[in-house]
């Protein structure tokens, strides 16, 4: 396929690109900006295209596998902690955490329950929360993903129990 006619095909399908991400995102804006980077890495990625395979299937997985790129990327540079309140996303203020003293008790609660844990467990754990696959932490860790599986679910055991003690 030559390039000029690849550039056509992709513009044929930009309103189903639009409506995929719009779904993803839930946000017009964002949408856009996905759809920009997915026609971005699909131009970049010319060359890999294989003319038999479907564009709309390998443009819709360039789209998806992005957004799942950004949303890991962006829980793990937030952190709560280190920003003013202008800052929080706005999930974070809702009012079923934010006004809600049982919820924040909790939360304060797991997080202490976190920290007091061995940093075999602590690790992994933490690191599974910010958004890194099990892979990722098994190779950080130097550890068999076997064992970085073990470690997370004994976690969350030991905070299922801590939770069910406030109920």
């Amino acid at each position: 396929m030559a390039p000029l006619e690849f550039q056509f095909k992709l513009l044929n399908i930009q309103d189903s690109l639009m409506r995929f991400a719009q779904s993803l995102t839930l946000n017009k804006e964002d949408a856009e900006d996905l759809v920009q980077e997915t026609y971005l890495k699909a131009l970049k990625n010319y060359d890999k295209f294989v003319y038999e395979s479907h564009l709309k299937a390998w443009t819709f997985t360039i789209l998806k596998n992005t957004f799942i790129n950004n949303y890991r990327r962006s829980r793990r540079k937030v952190t709560y902690d280190n920003y003013p309140i202008d800052h929080y996303p706005d999930h974070a203020l809702t009012a079923s955490h934010a006004d809600n003293p049982h919820s924040i008790f909790i939360s304060n609660e797991l997080e202490h329950t976190i920290e007091k844990l061995d940093d075999h467990f602590k690790k992994p754990l933490k690191m599974h929360c910010e958004g890194y696959k099990y892979k990722e932490i098994a190779e950080r860790l130097n550890l068999n993903i076997g064992t970085v599986k073990s470690r997370i679910f004994l976690s969350r055991e030991k905070l299922i129990k801590k939770i069910k003690d406030y109920h």
